[in-house]
This record gives C-alpha cells, sequence and structure tokens, in this order.
C-alpha cells in the first residue's frame, strides 16, 4: 500500500481493481486549521485509455499496481498500430496510439531500451527511457550571437514532435528530450 505523498507522475496504482496510470498530480493544502491536504490526480485506465480526475485526504492509501516488466524493441509503425517485439523471447506484439498515449511521440525504428508494462498476462503500455536521442529535422536557422542569452526556438524532431530548443541549433543536430517532461536536454553526438 503507498499513501498519497507517495503519488508521482508515471506511477501505477490499483482503483476498483484495474490499473491506472497516474498522469498528473497537484497537491492543495486547505487553509483551515486541523483540515487534511488533498491530492488531486489526472489518472489513465491502462486497459481502456479512459482518463478522469480524482481526489484523495492526505493520507489515504491505494494499492499499487502488480506490474511486470519485459524488455522491448520499438520495430515500426503502420496505419493503425505500432509494432514491437519482446527481446528475450522475440515474440511481436502491436499496441494503438490510445494505449501508448504520450510515449507514441518518441518512438522511432530500432529504438532499444524500452520495457513493456503486463498486467494479468496483458501488455497494457510501454515504459520510456528517461531520455531519447532524435534528430531536429525542421527548424529555423541558427541566430547569431545567441548563446549569451537563453532564446529558445520551435524544432520539429523525426517522430513529429515538437519542442523547443536554444537558439543555436540547426537542423539535422541531434538532440537529447527528456521524456518525462517533452523538453530538451542537451546536445547529442552521434
Amino acid at each position: 500500500m503507498i499513501t498519497t505523498g507517495d503519488f508521482k507522475r508515471g506511477l501505477r496504482i490499483l482503483l476498483d481493481g484495474d490499473p491506472y496510470s497516474i498522469l498528473d498530480v497537484h497537491v492543495q493544502s486547505p487553509s483551515a486549521r486541523g483540515a487534511s491536504s488533498l491530492s488531486k490526480i489526472k489518472v489513465r485506465n491502462l486497459r481502456t485509455g479512459q482518463v478522469f480526475d480524482r481526489t484523495f485526504r492526505g493520507g489515504d492509501k491505494v494499492e499499487e499496481a502488480n506490474m511486470e516488466y519485459r524488455p522491448v524493441q520499438f520495430l515500426y509503425q503502420d496505419d493503425a498500430e505500432f509494432h514491437f517485439m519482446e527481446t528475450s523471447s522475440y515474440e511481436q506484439f502491436s499496441l494503438t496510439r490510445e494505449a501508448l498515449g504520450d510515449a507514441a511521440d518518441y518512438l522511432k525504428e530500432g529504438l532499444d531500451g524500452l520495457r513493456a508494462a503486463v498486467f494479468a498476462e496483458t501488455i497494457l503500455s510501454i515504459d520510456l527511457p528517461n531520455t531519447i536521442v532524435l534528430r531536429v529535422v525542421e527548424t529555423a536557422p541558427a541566430i547569431r550571437g545567441a548563446t549569451a542569452q537563453a532564446q529558445t526556438k520551435s524544432a520539429r524532431l523525426e517522430t513529429g514532435l515538437e519542442i523547443q530548443v536554444p537558439s543555436y541549433l540547426e537542423s539535422d543536430e541531434l538532440v537529447q528530450v527528456d521524456t518525462r517532461e517533452g523538453r530538451f536536454v542537451a546536445r547529442a553526438r552521434a
């Protein structure tokens, strides 16, 4: 059992017998004396994809989902699904964009280091590494003298994801992207 103080983005919990992934956590401390804090979370049902908000009082306990994690590799994407392979058994499976959620924006062919989240022998979602290296395919030209100030510009990456990057970056450069927050971390080397 975990308490509301342990809630964080990406944590998987059981609610009414179904596994849920926490998408966002907001803690509210009331001003009234003696009142307990409230944890408002946005959760996604890993079986159905339904997203909704739920509120818990400080100290409430919930059960952590008993998930199994298997190493997988992303193979390719077709019109309807994303195809993966378990690296230990070489079995292939596919998931829809709805099942993947935001993780779909970071997948490129041949990507290793992924984990499949399995609940009751069913693969429900994919866990990404904390950072991924992607190529910038389109951005505005570099601005001269932009290294002195923290200016950013929009850039489209090879997966279609758009992020803010420093103004000195150019197209065709590799960047390291934080998959938890969808932000630029650093330049990367090939």
